[in-house]
Parts: structure tokens; C-alpha cells; sequence
């Protein structure tokens, strides 16, 4: 089944194979053609095959017409389905290294060694990087630009493998991180999956609400609720394949809101403040840019700026002029007007800096609200 040894197989990737041209599948892709890789692609569904080629995610793959194995494939299917699919790319010697994307690792890695995969060219692996749409329309190049790629080997990989699809993580512009299935899957329950759920049960209350409740719908149910947005069947299929130690972390969440609604009914507040105290705390440790620990200390600066083209790109030329780095930004329309606010975040003493050098450059700025 296997290809090469692990002394003969090449760690610069040239060619890629992507099996299954959905959101993730194209967006690596994506990335890899913009990095000058050679990729063929290969999916069922024709018209998904199509619109990732017209997209300039890659070429169909012609096995008649290739001479030699793929450097990788990348399998991008449903975790149900990537044994078998595995197991038949690996007997066609589709490629000298394999990897996949699913969101489950334990489940996945057992099928395929029951399936009789060869586990030393089989490296699992999940980009954590996704969107609430699906389908190659949806598709980005950056889609990981910065975000960790686990990658879950066991120790039947051998280290070319493993360093095949670390190049691959690197290609894609994510940070690799190395750690064995059970724990990528209970790490990924309580950052990906518990979310998910949490958001779709805020959502669904949604559905009781009259208009009104509606109209007065602001940013933060957005962002609660965004990734509630994601197919329904989909994740029906990721939440069973990771069933335990979701439950485990929802049961949790589950404790800490009947604690708070049963404070509230009882006109208590002690349990909402540890709980709200906990939350705050809690999302001060997920980690900034370039997987720094989050700095609690950056400085909001809102500056107005009018809705039109050019407008972001400018305030950004005149902050790069005052020398100074903004370290994320936030946009908040201001709904039926021609204008909205910009909340620059920036160390504590760049703030005098930049305050004074878009006040005179003619912004309209706000430090301190």
C-alpha cells in the first residue's frame, strides 16, 4: 500500500492531491497554489470538483496521466467515510504521504487501523480554521493564516510523514502542534465543539422572539450566535464522533447557567459574579496573535470614520505615519448613517501618540470612551 521508505520521501512538497473539494479542502488548495504547489483535485460531486477548479484551486486529477504518486493527498471528507477512503487512495498509491482534516481524531484513527490503512504514511491532522458557510464558494487562501494545525501522528508514523505534513501546515501559513488524538479531541471539545453547541442554543431561542426583540438585535447576539450559522448535519456527524468529552464539558456549562438562573429567581448575585468574573477571566487566556498569550492590557481607541471605500486603508496609512502598530481592529457600523467607528486596539502608551496624530490629521477620535 505504501510508497517509498521513510529515508526516500522529500519533505519540499511539489505536488498535493486534494481528495473532497468542500470549504477546507479548497482553501488548502487555495494556499498551496498560491505558494506554487502543483495540485490536482478529486471529488464525487462533479460540480463541486468544477467550481474548485474554476477558482484556481488546482487541476482535475487524471490518474491515467500521472506517472508517479503525489507527494501528499490530503483527505478532506466526513469523519465516517476517511477510513475507507484512505484505505483505497493508499491501495491505488495515490501518494507517497496521507493526511486528513477532520475535526475527530480518536474515532478516525481507530477505523483506520481497523481498516487495515498503513499507519506510517497516515499523519491526521485538523486545520483550526473553518467558516460558518460550506463549499468551495466559501473557500479562502488566508483561511489559516496564523491558526494552530493539529497534527495527531501515532507512533507508526514515520518521521518523513510526519514532516510532510508539517510542511504542509507551514505551506497554508498555520503553526503545526503535535499531540496525540484523545487529547486533540477533548482539547477541541471545549474550543470548537461545546462553542458550537452553546451557540446554536442561544440561537434557537432566537426563534421565540417577536420582532421587536429582533429589531433590537446588536453585535454581541451576532457574535454569539455567528457560528450557529454551520450545517446542522455536519455537525451532527463531528459532535457524535467526539460524543464524551463533549458531554463532559457541556454538562459543565450546563451547572454554572442553572447556578445563575437559579441566583436570579432568588434575587442573589453572588453565583452571576463568580460566573461573570470566571467568563472574563477565562477568555483572557485565549491566546492573541502569533499564539502569544492575550495582552489584557491593549487600549480601545474608537476614531469615527465615514462608510466609504478607502476610508479603513487611510487611517491605517496616517497610524503607520505616527509610528505606531495597531494590534487589532474592530468595525462598528452605525446603522442608517453614512459613517461608523473604527476601535483601534493598541499598547497603553501608544495611545497619547496616535490620539494626537489622527486628531490633527483630521480624524474625529476618542480615547477613554
Amino acid at each position: 500500500m505504501s510508497n517509498g521508505t521513510a529515508g526516500d520521501r522529500r519533505t519540499d512538497l511539489r505536488r498535493v492531491t486534494v481528495v473532497g473539494t468542500g470549504l477546507i479542502g479548497t482553501s488548502i488548495a487555495l494556499a498551496l497554489r498560491g505558494r506554487g504547489v502543483d495540485v490536482t483535485l478529486s471529488d464525487p460531486d462533479a460540480a463541486s470538483l468544477r467550481l474548485a477548479c474554476d477558482l484556481g484551486a488546482g487541476r482535475p486529477l487524471d490518474e491515467a496521466t500521472e506517472t508517479a504518486p503525489a507527494d501528499l493527498a490530503v483527505i478532506a471528507a466526513p469523519p465516517a467515510v476517511i477510513p475507507s477512503v484512505l484505505r483505497e487512495a493508499q491501495n491505488r498509491g495515490l501518494a507517497q504521504v496521507y493526511t486528513d482534516v477532520a475535526s475527530v481524531k480518536a474515532s478516525v484513527l481507530r477505523e483506520a487501523e481497523r481498516a487495515g490503512c498503513d499507519m506510517a504514511t497516515f499523519v491526521p491532522g485538523h486545520p483550526m480554521g473553518g467558516r460558518e458557510k460550506q463549499g468551495p464558494g466559501a473557500a479562502r487562501a488566508d483561511l489559516f493564516l496564523g491558526r494552530s494545525w493539529a497534527l495527531c501522528p501515532t507512533g507508526k508514523a514515520d518521521p518523513g510523514s510526519v514532516a510532510a505534513v508539517t510542511e504542509l501546515a507551514r505551506l497554508c501559513g498555520a503553526d503545526p502542534l503535535v499531540l496525540d488524538g484523545d487529547a486533540h479531541d477533548r482539547a477541541v471539545a471545549l474550543v470548537s465543539h461545546v462553542p458550537h453547541v452553546a451557540s446554536s442554543a442561544v440561537a434557537a431561542r432566537l426563534l421565540g422572539g417577536d420582532e421587536t426583540a429582533l429589531a433590537l438585535a446588536g453585535q454581541g447576539v451576532r457574535d454569539v450566535t455567528r457560528i450557529a450559522g454551520g450545517d446542522p448535519r455536519m455537525w451532527e456527524e463531528i459532535l457524535t464522533h467526539n460524543a464524551a468529552p463533549v458531554a463532559r464539558v457541556l454538562s459543565e456549562v450546563a451547572a454554572d447557567l442553572a447556578a445563575a438562573a437559579e441566583a436570579l429567581a432568588d434575587h442573589t448575585t453572588e453565583p452571576v459574579r463568580d460566573l461573570l468574573e470566571r467568563g472574563r477571566s477565562g477568555h483572557g487566556r485565549i491566546p492573541g496573535k502569533h499564539g502569544s498569550v492575550r495582552r489584557p492590557e491593549y487600549t480601545v481607541i474608537p476614531v469615527v470614520i465615514p462608510d466609504e471605500p478607502g476610508s479603513l486603508g487611510r487611517l491605517f496609512a496616517a497610524a503607520a505615519t505616527a509610528g505606531v502598530n495597531i494590534e487589532d481592529v474592530r468595525i462598528e457600523h452605525s446603522p442608517g448613517l453614512p459613517l461608523g467607528v473604527a476601535e483601534l486596539y493598541v499598547l497603553p502608551e501608544a495611545v497619547d501618540v496616535l490620539a494626537e496624530a489622527l486628531s490633527a490629521d483630521g480624524w474625529s477620535v476618542h480615547p477613554g470612551v
